[in-house]
């Protein structure tokens, strides 16, 4: 009956917004109530859900999203992004840009959540795409697979460390097949796939990024513009060194951590930035804060929507879709390396979030790690690839690509969805490719 209710909230929630042409925001708290009344959830139970579904989302996003608004837009109006892209087209020219966004996905998605990496990479994106006349979905789509293999193969992020502790794996061993197996995904869904998908045309809301073409005089250096662009990517990777390396008594570990949390080093990298490429460049703090300001009214829908995602896909948890779906693998004889990835490949589909899907389906195979002796760090990213599976619209990634690209739900599953798949299905390859090798 669950799995009824989740096609059937799925099919609710394509109809309203490609047949009916609702507001996915609209739409997607529709598709949350109706799973919460099919699944009988008390009423009073059924809106908290919600709410604590929106609320979490944005508690942990609204802020990174703001801020990654008011820099991007400092990057694009300054000139820097434009600066930073023209470099990255002399140094691997316009044949091989997609190797750039992808290495600089790669790089910045290992220190960084995916969101905040997203957010902070969008305005380079659009500035390359710019400048070299490539499809936006086209560079997109490089930049966001490698940001989204790192989230769900690499420690020190959430989910791959968790699954590890859960399994007793190495965290070591575990980054090292990880970066074997990711290697192959990433060229697969962000090297070959964009080339499938040249035709479809981003939308970006307007606003959101500056268009002007700058003159070489205009814009600032690389060394201060790259300099920017990274503050945040420095500060999280000082504060996962400092996790990796500092003893947890240690006051400079949580200086480090204060700072490297994603909020504040976003923060601190958009005062930089102020001040780097506003008033030291001669303008003036009204000036900047008017064009932020515009920037920011501009990203308002993709909050709503973000946070509409946030509250459908609490509901699907709380009304124990998830756990319904779990108890049916319970007593499966299938290997628990395919059973792990299948587990988590479903759950994801059921309930949206990665890390969600992942620690679930390590609860429920972790006795099979144990009495079958399988490889714990084959058996992490095995869960890891089934956490990225078949994303699609209970999945907050899914609205946040498709409304800063400004394209349709249908266009988001042909390149997203495909793109998270890929990487999924490869990632699974590579896992049983090296379990002939390793024990």
């Amino acid at each position: 009956m669950s799995l009824l209710i989740l096609i059937a909230s799925i099919f609710l929630l394509l109809i309203l917004i490609s047949g009916v042409k609702l507001n996915a925001f609209i739409a997607l708290v529709i598709s949350a109530f109706f799973v919460g009344i099919a699944k009988e959830m008390p009423f009073t139970d059924l809106i908290n859900s919600i709410q604590q579904g929106v609320g979490s989302t944005l508690g942990s996003l609204i802020l990174i999203i703001a801020f990654g608004v008011v820099l991007g837009n400092l990057l694009s109006d300054s000139g820097a992004a434009q600066r930073i892209s023209s470099v990255m087209i002399r140094s691997f020219g316009f044949r091989h840009i997609k190797w750039a966004m992808v290495i600089t996905g790669f790089s910045v998605g290992i220190s960084m959540f995916y969101n905040a990496g997203f957010i902070i990479l969008i305005p380079m994106v659009f500035a390359v795409a710019k400048s070299t006349k490539q499809p936006i979905i086209y560079l997109g789509i490089a930049m966001a697979s490698a940001l989204s293999i790192t989230h769900g193969f690499l420690p020190p992020h959430p989910g791959p460390t968790a699954i590890a502790i859960i399994f007793k794996a190495n965290i070591g061993k575990t980054l090292l097949y990880g970066l074997l197996v990711a290697l192959p995904a990433l060229f697969t869904a962000g090297i070959v796939f964009p080339e499938f998908i040249k035709k479809i045309n981003a939308f970006p809301p307007k606003g959101l990024f500056e268009s002007k073409t700058f003159t070489e005089a205009e814009m600032p250096s690389f060394g201060i513009s790259i300099l920017t662009a990274l503050v945040p990517v420095f500060l999280m990777g000082m504060a996962t060194f400092s996790e990796l390396a500092l003893s947890e008594e240690s006051s400079f570990h949580s200086v480090l951590l204060f700072i490297g949390n994603p909020t504040t080093s976003m923060l601190i990298a958009v005062l930089f930035a102020v001040f780097s490429l506003g008033i030291f460049r001669g303008r003036k703090m009204q000036d900047i804060m008017d064009k932020s300001g515009s920037a920011m009214s501009s990203a308002t829908m993709i909050i709503l929507i973000i946070g509409a995602g946030g509250a459908f896909k609490q509901v699907l948890i709380d009304s124990g879709m998830g756990t319904d779906l779990s108890q049916f693998f319970e007593k499966s004889s299938l290997s628990p390396l395919v059973l792990g990835w299948l587990i988590a490949t479903i759950i994801r589909i059921a309930l949206g979030s990665a890390t969600v899907a992942g620690l679930t389906a390590a609860g429920i195979v972790q006795p099979l790690v144990v009495a079958s002796g399988v490889n714990p760090e084959l058996m992490v990213l095995s869960i890891g690839a089934g956490s990225l599976m078949c994303s699609h619209v209970n999945d907050t990634g899914f609205w946040m690509f498709k409304e800063y690209f400004g394209i349709s739900v249908s266009d988001t599953f042909k390149t997203w969805t495909v793109m998270e798949t890929i990487i999924g299905v490869m990632g699974l390859i590579g896992v049983l490719l090296l379990n002939l090798w390793i024990k």
